[in-house]
């Protein structure tokens, strides 16, 4: 089985969520899709204090939570990727947010500016109209898309995505 994977970067509030639910969305109806979002700063909250989970999660266990609609993983321990994709066992394609330092082909997200430091570990950027290009150094060799256009995203996806 062929398994590929692409990352999203960009500042916080760039709107890099966004696009990888659209885009998840619309590969899901094709492929199977698995997403990993990486949490720097530990600010994610995953489960309500005082319920069950929560407290199982507090011991510094491995936890799954299984339930008829999801299944909802929670660990206190770093993974490295591999057992990370090894956890989700069987998808087409991976779609990564953050983790700038992994060997992935990357999009990086702006809006209203483009923090230029981004561009040095990124193949693309999705940008919409309230940036303009000939006011930055966008190397060449990056693929500037439109931040709005999915469809066109998603062809990007399919032809630099790496196989994992």
């Amino acid at each position: 089985m062929k398994r590929y994977a692409v990352a999203f970067t960009g500042p916080s509030g760039s709107g890099k969520t966004t696009l990888i639910e659209k885009v998840a969305k619309e590969l899901i109806t094709k492929r199977e899709v698995a997403i990993i979002k990486h949490d720097p700063k530990d600010k994610g909250v995953f489960d309500k204090e005082g319920k069950d989970s929560y407290k199982f999660s507090q011991t510094g266990a491995e936890v799954v939570v299984s339930s008829p609609t999801r299944t909802t993983y929670f660990s206190k321990r770093n993974k490295e990727l591999d057992e990370i994709i090894d956890m989700f066992n069987h998808f087409d394609i991976l779609l990564v947010e953050g983790l700038k330092t992994l060997p992935l082909p990357r999009i990086a997200i702006f809006r209203d500016s483009i923090e230029e430091h981004y561009l040095s570990c990124s193949e693309a950027i999705a940008i919409d109209s309230t940036i303009d290009t000939t006011q930055y150094n966008i190397p060449d060799h990056i693929d500037i898309l439109d931040l709005n256009n999915t469809q066109k995203i998603i062809e990007w996806i399919d032809k630099n995505a790496k196989e994992i």
